[in-house]
């Protein structure tokens, strides 16, 4: 894990957990706004040192960050995790090509592609691109001139590679998956995959290559919903999942008992008043 990173002049403190660079030095990254591969929204990436990392957000109701002689008073905590950027780059590839019917598509240069309205964060991914998305395109070489068209049948049998994969993981990772049936471990698989990817045409047509009843899947509701672009106080939490929890604990009509305070106590918050307003 990176060591601690203290930003000079940031108005809130975050933490944030994620793999070691291995460059040296205290260099956080870049934040990039990209459009999720399944949803199409604004969503917030990390990409450090080649490695493109997603973020992931959890909140509980109440609590702080002890850091060093800093109170942050959000606890919120997030978590940067790589991601294989095929699934980010996959959409952009799609509409790029300009597939009508039964015709492939045109073949274009990876900086054409990547030139996406509205998101420059793509841009930066050109040398990424260029190295990993051969895998699901057929390519062309003129000159010393490179041309990506999408291919269907890669992009079928590079998702079938990554269920199978995932197939093999889940029941070292859990015991639960070792002791049900094969099948449902598959679909399960499948599903974890079409987090990522979009359900017409690409998930459909994977459980039908698997030989799978297709499924549509429903979107499960988690506190990193409302996850903020870095363009907009990225780092500006929600409270929705501490209304959440309110609604689940209140009663109608009955107001909450508070607790008795003894007499001559004082308020936790007393004590690191000063800790509070002077960050070191």
């Amino acid at each position: 894990m990176s060591s601690t990173v203290w930003c000079e002049g940031a108005e809130k403190t975050r933490v944030l957990i994620a793999p070691d660079s291995g460059c040296g030095g205290n260099k956080p990254g870049e934040l990039l706004t990209l459009r999720h591969p399944k949803s199409e929204n604004g969503t917030c990436y990390l990409f450090n040192n080649g490695m493109l990392q997603e973020l992931q957000w959890f909140k509980q109701s109440y609590g702080s960050w002890f850091l060093g002689d800093y109170i942050s008073q959000d606890g919120s905590l997030y978590m940067a995790t790589p991601v294989d950027p095929v699934f980010i780059l996959l959409p952009i590839f799609d509409e790029a090509r300009m597939k009508k019917g039964e015709d492939p598509g045109k073949f274009r240069q990876v900086d054409e592609i990547l030139f996406v309205e509205g998101y420059p964060g793509y841009q930066l991914l050109l040398s990424l691109a260029e190295k990993c998305m051969d895998v699901v395109c057929q390519t062309q070489e003129v000159g010393s001139m490179k041309f990506y068209r999408l291919d269907n049948s890669k992009v079928l049998a590079w998702l079938s590679c990554k269920v199978c994969c995932l197939k093999k993981t889940l029941p070292e990772l859990d015991k639960n998956y070792a002791a049900q049936d094969e099948k449902q471990t598959l679909v399960d698989a499948v599903s974890i995959v079409g987090e990522y990817v979009k359900t017409d045409p690409w998930l459909k047509l994977l459980y039908d290559h698997l030989g799978l009843e297709f499924v549509d899947p429903t979107t499960k509701e988690t506190n990193m919903e409302n996850l903020p672009s870095p363009n907009e106080n990225y780092m500006e939490p929600s409270n929705s999942l501490q209304e959440k929890t309110n609604k689940k604990q209140g009663k109608s009509g009955k107001q909450t008992k508070q607790a008795k305070i003894e007499t001559g106590s004082k308020n936790i918050r007393d004590m690191f008043s000063r800790a509070c307003k002077k960050k070191c």
